[in-house]
């Protein structure tokens, strides 16, 4: 028996900064009943200090549970611990740095309840700080509800970048996420876009809301804000590559779902991103990637014969599959030209 309806989960690392204004706005929901799991992921400033004195100064602090690695694990095995450990009906995650509207939990668990959905997401909003003039650029889903096997995934990969690759400002049952062992990869980059792909072929009862719900504050040189590089170290490439390969491999449990088309474009599209910001950044990633390794990246995760055979997105799997097949020579002119198309380079 679930203790509460909702747990809200934060991974914390070294995020002193921010910490407080993260967690007040969580507890400033309107929602009453709420378990706010903090995960110490063993960071070396005064977060969990800034933490235990909001534990004992604020109304709700008896809510706030301070659960801690043994040593400091990453972002990816954090969330995978908040999912062993929460006493919620439904998961909520948030990032350290970050802040929600009053009314998220309740707006959320209300159509939870109403639909009964296994997972509702709302929408969201990025301030960028390190811009004195900067709006909020909005992100807005439709106001939807996708009842039915495959619905939810055939409306996250209906374009690149169909549903937030990010793990928060969604509300999921804690029990769909154990019952298919859904759990983060361990990886620094892209885990939570590989969890959220994941997860929304599992859900079977999903809504999608208009509302604004949750705040991506990006700040100067923070992990989700590359506005300027003087330097890209090339193991973060490489990470990137081997985290949509994870993608790949997984795609092949998909074979005759009819979303499974858009989901492969989705994947390999990602490579051909890649690729570009590669050549657009040559001068600055070091070691220097070879247009062979280059190459290697792009590759389709089905067979010619399992492409022909997709319900739907044959002619643009079948381009991407024949791209990667061109020789070294030709692959790169190519990608370029694409790209220059695309306003990519």
């Amino acid at each position: 028996m679930n203790k509460y309806d909702v747990t809200i989960g934060i991974p914390v690392y070294n995020a002193e900064k921010y910490i407080r204004k993260t967690l007040e706005s969580a507890l400033s929901q309107t929602f009453a009943n709420i378990e706010f799991l903090i995960l110490d992921d063993r960071g070396t400033d005064n977060s969990i200090g800034v933490i235990e004195e909001l534990k004992q100064e604020h109304p709700r602090g008896k809510d706030i549970r301070i659960v801690s690695q043994p040593k400091n694990m990453g972002v990816a095995q954090a969330r995978n611990r908040i999912i062993d450990e929460a006493q919620g009906r439904y998961l909520y995650f948030m990032d350290s740095d970050d802040v929600i509207s009053d009314n998220c939990i309740s707006l959320l668990y209300s159509n939870i309840l109403e639909h009964q959905a296994e997972v509702v997401f709302g929408s969201y909003e990025k301030v960028e700080l390190f811009k004195n003039d900067s709006k909020p650029i909005k992100y807005q889903y439709p106001n939807v509800c996708l009842f039915g096997d495959g619905k939810l995934a055939e409306f996250s990969y209906r374009c690149y970048g169909g549903v937030q690759a990010s793990a928060c400002n969604y509300l999921v049952s804690v029990d769909l996420l154990r019952k298919n062992n859904l759990k983060f990869i361990n990886s620094r980059y892209w885990e939570d876009m590989v969890f959220t792909f994941e997860l929304v072929t599992h859900v079977s009862r999903a809504v999608m809301l208009s509302d604004i719900t949750y705040s991506y504050l990006c700040r100067d040189n923070s992990l989700s804000n590359y506005q300027v590089r003087n330097k890209i170290d090339k193991s973060e490439i490489l990470n990137n590559v081997s985290t949509v390969d994870v993608l790949k491999r997984n795609t092949r449990n998909l074979l005759g779902k009819p979303y499974l088309g858009k989901r492969c474009y989705n994947i390999v599209m990602t490579d051909f991103y890649i690729i570009c910001n590669v050549l657009k950044n040559k001068k600055i990633i070091t070691p220097e990637i070879s247009d062979r390794e280059l190459k290697s990246f792009l590759s389709h995760p089905l067979r010619l014969k399992e492409i022909v055979s997709l319900k739907g997105g044959v002619a643009k799997n079948f381009f991407l599959y024949t791209l990667g097949k061109l020789p070294v020579f030709a692959f790169i002119p190519v990608i370029k030209m694409i790209g220059r198309k695309k306003h990519l380079l």
